[in-house]
Order: structure tokens, then C-alpha cells, then sequence
């Protein structure tokens, strides 16, 4: 196992005050497909394959980007917190399900790419799968979530034409026809949405997608360099940055993760709208919530007795 060591080793309840902002991280499905293992200031994140979703992500993308998100949280908790931490991605390649290892520097050492001020974006930060109402994006924030997503080692492209919106929405059916005929994506979908007194899942499902009625949304698309396991981490933690500086802003949000699961739409999206420069890893809207219409309802968390094991002296 890969190991950190640091002279004087962060206490464990300051990993566990950590790891519990962490495990508010946006996953597919609410799937929450991670598995942490602690001891001596040291945070190893595992993928929970138990958890993922085969025949929704044939490929792992969405699971790797879960738990791309829970790394970014439990980043912005540590720094919350007063710790900085080093991170190790994809340490062991033996043991492919380890994807990363945290050592939790005690101090006000601080990485320069996480802002500590997110956290309490992350305690507020919901899915809103509900139409947005029309209103542009200022400018100003457009540009702040573009630097969010690359202080992560990310691209965030904003659709901001009809002709490329028009793309985006064709992807979007496309992936939605294909997974409409899939028993396996059926059974899954059936399996994680809609159900109460659960855990994990998403309670009350309903989905809203572009183009099934009047959405004022910003489109973002996420992407990288690369398409390999290391790049879908790091658009995780990107997705995580973007999501909580949306929020952080006042703003709804939305993502999007069926284009990507598609090889068809997934391949419109890097040929029609990246050009070819960068690899879709996940669509975003953004924008403001309707101020009609129910609430969305909070999704439901595993508690950390159910996802984190200590390896204590």
C-alpha cells in the first residue's frame, strides 16, 4: 500500500471532520462508488466497484468522475480545516482501484489550487434538475468558472451559439433513444431513482433534460487533454470546482453525464463541438433556479460508518 508520512500525523477526528464534507460530493445516480481507508493522517480513496453502474458507464468514466468529486471535497474540507494535503493520483498501478492518497499536511500549509471558502458551497450545493429560467451569465462568471475548471487540470467550454446548443441537444437524444432501449440501463435507472428510505440513489426522480421544454441554462462541457483514467479523475475534481463556484454564485446546477456514457454522442460531442481538441468528459447546466414549482429534493447520504475504514495502530 502506498504511504505518507508526515513527523506529527493530523488527529483522525480531523479526517473524519473532513471526509464527512467529502461524502457530500456529486456521483451518477447518487451512487456515492467510493470507499476510504484512514490511519496516521493518511487518506487512501478506493473506487466501491460494488457501486458502480455497468451498463449505464460500460467504461468507469462516471465512477471515476464521483470519485474525482469526493477527492476535490475532501481537498476544500482539509483546507477548510486548516491542512493542506498531498495528493497522489493513481499511486499503485498493481492496485487499479486505489485512486488516490491523501497525506493530510498539519499546518497552514494550504495547496494553491483549492480555495478553503468553497466548503460552505459544498454543504449548500444541490441538483436541480428543473428548467432554469432565461437569463445570460455575466461574463465575470463565465470567466470564473472556466478558471475553476482548469486550476483542476480542465477544460470548460460554454456552448454559447444555436448552432452548437443544437449539437449539444442532438447528443443529448441521442444518448436518451440509445439508453431507452437498453434493458440493462433500464434495470439500473429503475433501481437508483425514485426510491425513498434509501441511503444512496436519487428519491423522487425526474429527470429534465434540454429540449423537453423551455430551459434558460447555460451549457458547459467539460473536458481534457486525454481520455485516459488519470484525465476522468482530474474532470471530476474540475466538475467538483465548477459545481461549488456555480453555487457559491447564487446559481442552480445541473450536470449532464448520459451524452458522455454513449460512444455515438460522446464521439458528436469531441468531433461537432470540440473539434477534435479535447475529450467530453461531462455536459453542466448552469443558471437560475425557477423561483415556481417544488424544491428539489435532497438527495440522501451514506453515513461514514458505511464508507470509511480505519486502519488504526
Amino acid at each position: 500500500m502506498t504511504t505518507v508520512e508526515f513527523d506529527e500525523p493530523v488527529g483522525h477526528d480531523v479526517v473524519l471532520a473532513a471526509l464527512d464534507l467529502a461524502r457530500l460530493a456529486p456521483s451518477v445516480h447518487n451512487a456515492q462508488p467510493w470507499w476510504w481507508r484512514t490511519g496516521d493522517g493518511v487518506v487512501h480513496l478506493y473506487a466501491d466497484l460494488a457501486r458502480w453502474l455497468p451498463a449505464t458507464d460500460p467504461d468507469g468514466r462516471d465512477v471515476l468522475l464521483g470519485c474525482g468529486a469526493a477527492l476535490h471535497h475532501l481537498r476544500i474540507a482539509l483546507a477548510d480545516l486548516g491542512h493542506g494535503a498531498v495528493v497522489h493520483r493513481l499511486p499503485a498501478p498493481d492496485e487499479p482501484d486505489l485512486l488516490a492518497v491523501v497525506g493530510v499536511r498539519p499546518g497552514p500549509r494550504v495547496e494553491p489550487a483549492v480555495d478553503p471558502t468553497l466548503a460552505g458551497a459544498a454543504r449548500q450545493r444541490h441538483t436541480d434538475r428543473r428548467p432554469f429560467l432565461e437569463a445570460s451569465l455575466a461574463r465575470r462568471t463565465v470567466d470564473r468558472l472556466v478558471r475553476a475548471a482548469g486550476a483542476q487540470g480542465a477544460h470548460l467550454r460554454v456552448v454559447d451559439d444555436p448552432d452548437t446548443r443544437d449539437l449539444v441537444v442532438t447528443a443529448l437524444h441521442s444518448a436518451a433513444i440509445e439508453h431507452a432501449t437498453s434493458e440493462g440501463y433500464r434495470a439500473e435507472l429503475a433501481d437508483w431513482t425514485g426510491r425513498p428510505s434509501r441511503l444512496d440513489g436519487v428519491p423522487g426522480h425526474r429527470l429534465t433534460g434540454v429540449g423537453e421544454g423551455p430551459d434558460g441554462a447555460t451549457l458547459f462541457l467539460l473536458a481534457t487533454s486525454s481520455d485516459d483514467r488519470l484525465s476522468r479523475l482530474r474532470a471530476g475534481e474540475a466538475m467538483s470546482a465548477v459545481l461549488l463556484e456555480a453555487t457559491r454564485s447564487g446559481l442552480a446546477t445541473c450536470p449532464l453525464s448520459e451524452p458522455t456514457e454513449v460512444a455515438g454522442a460522446r464521439g458528436l460531442l469531441e468531433d461537432e463541438v470540440l473539434r477534435g481538441s479535447a475529450c467530453p468528459q461531462l455536459l453542466l447546466r448552469v443558471g437560475d433556479a425557477p423561483s415556481a414549482g417544488p424544491e428539489p429534493v435532497p438527495t440522501p447520504r451514506r453515513p461514514l460508518s458505511l464508507q470509511v475504514e480505519h486502519l488504526g495502530r
